[in-house]
């Protein structure tokens, strides 16, 4: 079974910014699910040596209603939106992103656990 590899652009929220601009910086993110390694879990990755794997239910459920496990909390931010905040010894990092990229990479994901009949 093929991984899935997906970018997106995400807008980092946060009160620390240096100028207003900062604050609502586009930067790249990475989903990451690899069926083989593990079929119930998901990775992003920000920018810099920050990643965080969870289980892919998890960011299914935050999409419709706000949802803890551990350092990291996904809720849905209107109805075009969602907020992934992640937590850690280096702090918090507080992401939004379009909730139609999360959703299509959350297919991509299934249709690879998926077994091809033979």
């Amino acid at each position: 079974m093929p991984a899935v590899e997906q970018y997106a652009r995400a807008h980092i929220v946060t009160d620390t910014a240096d100028s207003a601009d900062d604050e609502h910086r586009a930067v790249p993110v990475a989903l990451r699910y690899d069926p083989e390694t593990d079929p119930r879990q998901v990775r992003i990755t920000l920018p810099g040596p920050h990643e965080w794997t969870f289980d892919r239910e998890l960011l299914e459920r935050g999409l419709r209603v706000p949802v803890t496990s551990g350092e990291i909390r996904i809720w849905p931010c209107g109805r075009v939106q969602a907020v992934l905040e992640f937590h850690s010894a280096q702090g918090v990092a507080v992401v939004q992103l379009d909730t139609k990229a999360l959703m299509r990479f959350l297919r991509r994901t299934y249709t690879a656990a998926t077994p091809v009949a033979h």
